[in-house]
């Protein structure tokens, strides 16, 4: 249907990762595994800081909705790029590629402000131990991931809102194997400059601000673990905080290398190994991290297995 010499366009055709027809198969098998294991980690993350009395408290409580978005976003991407290797043409139409911008923003955003939080709670641990169950109270914890998901709603609505009410020339071939702001840009025939602004801005705000809190927390308690005296505390300061530490230097340093590397080296493989990274890569190795160094989470594992135990027998 022709409407003002303009195709109207009704779904999308995802390129995928790659073309050639030998990595299909290997890729499917790599990406799958990769997959399963995001998803059996952080489902078993927020149902272990669930079921476990020990651990309720606000640093399990940040880890739950830490992974809680990285099993939405992964699960809002991950399905529809393992499609891609097993059929010809992977499709999507366009009020679910829209849907799947919409939970992509919403929930990559979240974790920028969830990683943040954790960073003020490690801060307040180490910093003012005296006070800390008054300043992180379960009202707090609240607050700070009620704010942070509402806004990023409001930055996912507004972005995409702006993305699917312009016009699409026609062109309807996503170079890339999920629908992502860039991609779909380019696709546009109407004028790109404001909603370009737009995400400029709110990428910009989201962060600046989000690590100027992680950096500014770590400097904190450095400057307070140097001026401690015994070195037992110096290192059961950096294990508290050791297993956080990791997962935000990965995850800020992909967002980072995506989006601050010269605009002379950006390419569209590249983009899509760096987004390969933080949608499927990071949301498997966070539970990872956080099991295999922390201690609270290894000690609560025979006690939550042994428990459902108890309800099956």
């Amino acid at each position: 249907m022709k409407q003002h010499n303009l195709t109207v366009v009704t779904e999308f055709v995802l390129m995928g990762i790659t073309n050639r027809p030998e990595l299909q198969a290997p890729l499917f098998g790599l990406f799958l595994v990769i997959y399963v294991i995001s998803v059996m980690g952080n489902l078993g993350i927020i149902i272990l800081t669930n079921m476990d009395v020990r651990l309720q408290t606000p640093m399990y409580f940040f880890l739950r909705h830490l992974a809680f978005t990285d099993f939405v976003y992964s699960t809002t991407v991950g399905p529809k790029m393992l499609a891609n290797f097993i059929v010809d043409q992977n499709t999507i139409s366009y009020y679910l590629c829209a849907t799947q911008l919409a939970f992509f923003l919403l929930f990559i955003g979240s974790e920028l402000f969830i990683l943040s939080a954790m960073s003020y709670d490690r801060y307040v641990a180490i910093c003012n131990p005296l006070l800390y169950t008054v300043i992180v109270s379960h009202r707090v914890c609240w607050a700070l991931v009620t704010i942070t998901y509402l806004y990023c709603t409001f930055m996912s609505f507004v972005v995409t809102i702006n993305i699917f009410s312009l016009s699409f020339c026609g062109n309807n071939i996503i170079n890339h194997f999920f629908c992502d702001c860039i991609p779909l840009i380019s696709l546009l025939c109407s004028n790109t400059h404001d909603i370009e602004l737009i995400i400029m801005m709110f990428a910009a705000f989201d962060l600046i601000s989000s690590l100027l809190i992680v950096l500014v927390s770590y400097l904190l308690i450095l400057i307070a673990i140097l001026r401690m005296n015994s070195a037992e505390g110096r290192r059961k300061a950096f294990s508290t905080c050791g297993s956080h530490l990791t997962v935000v230097t990965v995850f800020y340093g992909t967002l980072i290398f995506m989006y601050v590397q010269p605009e002379s080296s950006h390419s569209i493989d590249t983009d899509k190994i760096s987004s390969v990274f933080y949608t499927l890569i990071i949301p498997m190795i966070n539970p990872l991290i956080y099991s295999l160094r922390n201690k609270d989470v290894k000690d609560a594992l025979p006690r939550i297995w042994q428990k459902i135990c108890n309800i099956f027998s």
